[in-house]
């Protein structure tokens, strides 16, 4: 792999890193489950408030810009704290969220109801990244994040069924429950699986915190995507309310300033000197970017409308896509050793872009097995690059920032889910709103731009930090 100006992680000694994997994987059934549970839900959710597609892209969003922004907090803190409460911490505070969104009764309880749900799983991913990464000597490093990454395909297999079957016999209301079950499971198994850490918490450590740069990091992004989506918020058509974007210029300008004169900033910007972490991070977004998007935003709105699918039919075809995924992510890492992880990624991403181009140009009465195997195919794409871009990003990141890295990166890949959503809904409703533009036309002029978004992730694959292939 490239050099670095850092030495590579070391391991962490602990007695039984298999079990720590094993709860961290219990761990991670969250986030997929209530992502794929919303997904079959949203169609439901947009008919029930009778709102457009612009504001319905909100309702992810929601849940995303708490989640985005709030990685990194996770993992700086956890470089001073212990992990292991923080995980319990954060998968309290979903439940909560996941309790009130079961009882939500309006657009505004459920919006706050998916705040709070962000705020809590935030910290899952890097908290676990840089756990799977401490812990697991470098040999055994790729099969570990093979196995984690597993998960995520795994429950999207289970979840759109569930959530069709949930939302058909009962409402959208009830597809919230589960996450509130697995929450508890996981607290528990965290709690009796996961062993303390011997390192002492400096608590004092939140008060020198750089919170002052969190403030102005969040500032920025929130203005970013308010600005992408601005009708919902300020009224004013995307892409054209001034205020936020000179918002988020000024946010930023001032984030890069205050870092920079920070004896100990939240986010070290001498860790972008890491190529590795740089180009893995964004290639991870803009994964992110087509699969939050074009996946998990358009495609059950497509299947309702287009395809009329009802909530358990679209259930069993969107659980497509996670089978490839299931039957494939284990191997991303595995090849890239073997091949390297440009190619991976400029295979995983191609294929993307072929599966986004046709969705382009398909007619209204394509055969239902066609629709199948592109959703197969786009899941095998993602699929391959999943565990080997977390790998790629982090493995050259000293242990000492695992946790700052481990934020930045989840971050970035999941600021591209939040723009695949907000660009889904506002390219979905500008082309609804144009007259002359039939329904399947407006989805096919959509799937066109998430199939240029997929190119963008391929050309940036190509400068991804290159393993040398074991023959």
């Amino acid at each position: 792999m490239e050099n670095s100006t850092h030495k590579p992680s070391a391991s962490v000694q602990v007695a039984n890193p298999n079990q720590l994997l094993y709860a961290l994987m219990i761990t991670a059934i969250i986030l997929p489950l209530s992502e794929w549970m919303l997904s079959v839900s949203l169609p439901i959710i947009r008919d029930d408030f009778g709102i457009a597609a612009d504001s319905a892209a909100w309702i992810s969003t929601a849940f995303t810009l708490p989640f985005m922004m709030l990685m990194p907090v996770y993992g700086r803190i956890s470089d001073s704290l212990s992990r292991r409460r923080l995980l319990i911490l954060g998968i309290s505070i979903f439940a909560t969220g996941s309790l009130l969104a079961t009882f939500s009764t309006s657009l505004t309880s459920l919006m706050v109801a998916r705040v709070i749900q962000g705020v809590g799983v935030a910290g899952l991913l890097p908290l676990s990244l840089a756990l799977i990464t401490g812990v697991f000597p470098p040999a055994q490093r790729s099969q570990a994040m093979g196995m984690w990454s597993t998960v995520g395909p795994v429950l999207g297999v289970i979840s759109p069924i569930l959530a069709g079957v949930i939302v058909g016999m009962w409402s959208w209301r009830t597809s919230f429950v589960p996450g509130v079950i697995i929450a508890v499971v996981s607290i528990l198994a965290i709690h009796f699986m996961t062993p303390a850490t011997a390192r002492q918490a400096q608590y004092q450590f939140l008060k020198r915190f750089d919170w002052l740069g969190v403030l102005y990091l969040s500032a920025t992004l929130v203005s970013l995507l308010f600005y992408f989506s601005s009708r919902p918020i300020t009224g004013r058509p995307p892409l054209q309310d001034w205020r936020l974007l000179l918002g988020t210029i000024l946010f930023l300008a001032l984030f890069l300033r205050h870092e920079n004169r920070k004896t100990n900033p939240f986010i070290n910007l001498r860790i972008f000197k890491n190529r590795a972490l740089v180009i893995g991070s964004v290639s991870a977004g803009l994964r992110m970017l087509t699969l939050g998007g074009g996946l998990g935003f358009l495609m059950p709105l497509y299947l309702a409308d287009v395809v009329q699918l009802d909530p358990t039919r679209s259930g069993f075809y969107l659980m497509v896509n996670p089978v490839a995924m299931t039957l494939f992510v284990r191997y991303g890492s595995r090849w890239s050793e073997r091949f390297g992880s440009r190619v991976i990624g400029i295979v995983g991403f191609g294929m993307v872009t072929a599966v986004m181009l046709i969705f382009a140009q398909l007619p209204v009465n394509a055969a239902h097995w066609f629709i199948i195997l592109l959703l197969f195919l786009f899941g095998t794409g993602t699929g391959l690059m999943l565990s080997m871009l977390h790998q790629a990003a982090l493995d050259e990141v000293p242990t000492a920032d695992l946790g700052t890295a481990s934020g930045i990166y989840s971050m970035i890949r999941f600021l591209g889910s939040a723009c695949g959503s907000a660009f889904g809904g506002v390219l979905l409703q500008l082309y609804l709103d144009q007259s002359g533009i039939t329904q399947l036309a407006a989805y096919q002029h959509v799937f066109l731009w998430f199939a240029g978004f997929a190119i963008l992730g391929l050309l940036t694959a190509a400068f991804l930090p290159q393993i040398t292939p074991k023959i």
